[in-house]
């Protein structure tokens, strides 16, 4: 009895290395292609390779988009670091203490003055 099942499973074994074989063998003369399966799904193969390439040129234009983005965010923080630094510097000269001791290092004789200043009111006719 267990003889019959080592001959059954030497005798599948084999019969899959002459399938390997086989099939090996169609692949390398190109005989395969003539076979009855690949000629009604021909369509379906061509239609899968066109669906790889595509699905591959999807991907390469997406990591090229994604790079693009990455670099104009670096870009836009850069751009916002050098407006806040500007910013910065336009709020410090343009403040009083600063003005007045611009004036000072330029030997200028002008006063902060006292009063305030007049404010002028002037009525507008609606037409």
């Amino acid at each position: 009895m267990e003889n019959d099942k080592n001959a059954k499973k030497l005798q599948k074994n084999g019969n899959r290395k002459a399938s390997y074989r086989v099939f090996l063998n169609d692949m390398l003369d190109g005989s395969f292609l003539t076979k009855d399966v690949m000629r009604r799904n021909a369509w379906l193969m061509l239609m899968m390779v066109g669906l790889i390439i595509i699905y591959i040129s999807n991907h390469y234009a997406v990591i090229m988009q994604l790079s693009e983005m990455d670099s104009l965010q670096k870009e836009l923080t850069e751009a916002k670091y050098e407006a806040l630094t500007r910013t910065s510097d336009l709020m410090r000269e343009s403040r009083q203490s600063f003005i007045q001791d611009l004036m000072t290092q330029k030997g200028l004789t002008l006063e902060v003055s006292k009063t305030p200043p007049y404010t002028i009111a002037k009525e507008i006719e609606v037409k």
